[in-house]
């Protein structure tokens, strides 16, 4: 099954809307810091197509950004405060499009993490820890060596006895 190609740029235009409508009522300033400051690196990872780091980056932020959503909802999220009706509405509608944009987030980050692969990235989890391994096939054994043309004839003779031309 082909994984479908989704623009980096719909990825970070989506988010930032979402962010936007999602800051209308409810969520701190912490909130709007946070997810515009990963949307910054995502337009740095627009602009620089080649960047493997700028994409690795984007899906570093992206990933914090879940768990701060979250963090957000549960201290903030309070929807009791409003009486007047349409503050009311204003705040559903802003904590529909946070939730929302918390919600699409996991789906974006395995586009970006498709797209960081496309540009040549390999991330491999290193703790430091070094690591001995054990797999020698690739390695040839000195008991068995194989016989070659240049192998047979040690001293670099022709075959019909002279001596050949001297490699320097």
């Amino acid at each position: 099954m082909e994984i479908p190609a989704i623009n980096l740029k719909a990825i970070v235009l989506v988010h930032w809307l979402l962010t936007v409508w999602g800051c209308m009522a409810w969520l701190p300033q912490s909130f709007a810091l946070g997810n515009f400051s990963v949307l910054a690196v995502g337009v740095w990872a627009i602009a620089q197509r080649d960047s493997v780091d700028a994409v690795l980056m984007f899906l570093m932020g992206m990933t914090v950004t879940i768990l701060t959503d979250i963090i957000h909802f549960g201290i903030f999220y309070t929807p009791n405060d409003f009486t007047a009706d349409r503050v009311r509405d204003v705040f559903r509608f802003s904590a529909g499009m946070a939730i929302l944009n918390l919600l699409l987030k996991p789906v974006s980050c395995f586009f970006v993490y498709q797209m960081y692969r496309e540009r040549g990235g390999d991330y491999n989890v290193n703790f430091g820890f070094p690591s001995v391994s054990r797999n020698r096939e690739a390695y040839q054994s000195i008991d068995q060596q194989e016989e070659s043309s240049a192998a047979a004839t040690p001293f670099n003779q022709a075959q019909d006895g002279k001596p050949g031309a001297r490699a320097y």
